[in-house]
C-alpha cells in the first residue's frame, strides 16, 4: 500500500495508516472468533443462555481498567508529543528521533510481556492469600525485566552507529540517531523497571498509582523540561529525550517504592487479620 506492490495503488504514508487499520481489525476479529470457540468447548451446558450484564462487575472492571487505560494514554501520548516536537526541528532530527524511538520500542516489548506475566502471578498469589509469594513473584519479574533491558542498553551504547546505519545511509541522520540511542540506553533500565512494576501493581489491584506517576512525571515534568531546553535554549531533539529520560527515572523510582509499600501493607493487614 505504501509503494504500490501486489496490485495496490502507491498510497505513500496513507497506505501505512490503512494497513495498520486492516491489521487491527483482523486481530479483533480473530480474538473474537477464538473467544467464542474456546467458550463453546466448555463443559457448562447452555453457557450462551446464561450470559448477562452484571452491572456491579462491569463497574468493578471499569474502576480497575480505566486508570490502566489512562496510564497507557499518558505514556504513549508523551512519546507522541515528543515526536510532534521533534518534527518542528526538521527532517534530520525527526529521523534520528524515529530511529531511537523504534529501537527503544522494540526492546520495550520484552519487559512489557514480563509485566503481563507479573500481573497474573501477583494476582494469583494474592488470590491465594499469600502476599509473601506475591512479593517474590513481583520482584522476580522486576529483576528479570531489569536484567534484559540492561543488556539492550549496553548494546545501544556499544553499537549505536551500527544500529542507526541499518535505517539510513545519511551520515547526518546516523549521527543524530546514534546520539539519541545513547540517551535511550540511559533510560532503558528505568523504562524496564517502570513497565514491570506497573504490571506487578496491577496484579495487586493498584492501577491508579502508575496512572498518576505517568501524568506527573511525563506531562508536568519531563515534556515541559524538554520543551524549555529544546526551544528556549535551542538545544534540539537531544534535550527532548533528556526530558523523557528524567520522566522515566521519576516513574521507575516511584513505582518501585509503591510496589514495595503496597506488598508491605498487604502483608501487615493479613497478619493482623490472622491474629484476630
Amino acid at each position: 500500500m505504501i509503494y504500490g506492490h501486489l496490485g495496490f495503488p502507491a498510497m505513500g504514508i496513507t497506505g501505512s495508516g490503512w494497513s495498520t487499520c486492516a491489521a487491527r481489525i483482523y486481530m479483533g476479529v480473530i480474538l473474537l472468533i477464538t473467544l467464542v470457540s474456546v467458550e463453546s468447548k466448555r463443559t457448562l451446558a447452555g453457557w450462551t443462555s446464561t450470559v448477562g450484564i452484571d452491572l456491579k462487575r462491569v463497574w468493578a472492571l471499569l474502576a480497575l481498567g480505566a486508570p490502566a487505560a489512562t496510564q497507557i494514554l499518558f505514556e504513549i501520548g508523551a512519546f507522541s508529543a515528543a515526536t510532534a516536537l521533534c518534527a518542528k526541528l526538521g527532517p534530520i532530527q525527526l529521523s534520528g528521533h524515529e530511529i531511537a524511538l523504534n529501537c527503544a520500542a522494540l526492546t520495550f516489548m520484552v519487559p512489557l510481556g514480563i509485566s503481563s506475566a507479573a500481573a497474573v502471578r501477583v494476582g494469583h498469589q494474592l488470590g491465594r492469600g499469600d502476599p509473601t509469594r506475591a512479593h517474590l513473584a513481583g520482584w522476580s519479574a522486576i529483576l528479570l525485566g531489569a536484567g534484559f533491558i540492561t543488556c539492550t542498553g549496553l548494546v545501544f551504547v556499544t553499537a549505536s552507529k551500527q544500529i542507526a546505519r541499518l535505517f539510513t545511509p545519511d551520515p547526518a541522520v546516523i549521527r543524530m540517531g546514534a546520539t539519541l540511542l545513547l540517551v535511550a540506553a540511559a533510560f532503558q533500565l528505568f523504562d524496564g523497571l517502570q513497565t514491570v512494576a506497573t504490571g506487578a501493581l496491577r496484579g495487586s489491584g493498584d492501577t491508579r498509582t502508575p496512572m498518576l506517576a505517568n501524568l506527573i512525571a511525563y506531562w508536568f515534568i519531563g515534556l515541559p523540561l524538554g520543551y524549555v531546553l529544546c526551544f528556549r535554549f535551542g538545544l534540539g531533539a537531544l534535550e527532548i529525550w533528556i526530558g523523557l529520560c528524567i520522566g522515566l527515572i521519576i516513574i521507575g523510582s516511584v513505582l518501585l517504592f509503591a510496589w514495595h509499600k503496597q506488598l508491605w501493607s498487604q502483608t501487615f493487614a493479613l497478619r493482623t487479620h490472622s491474629k484476630k
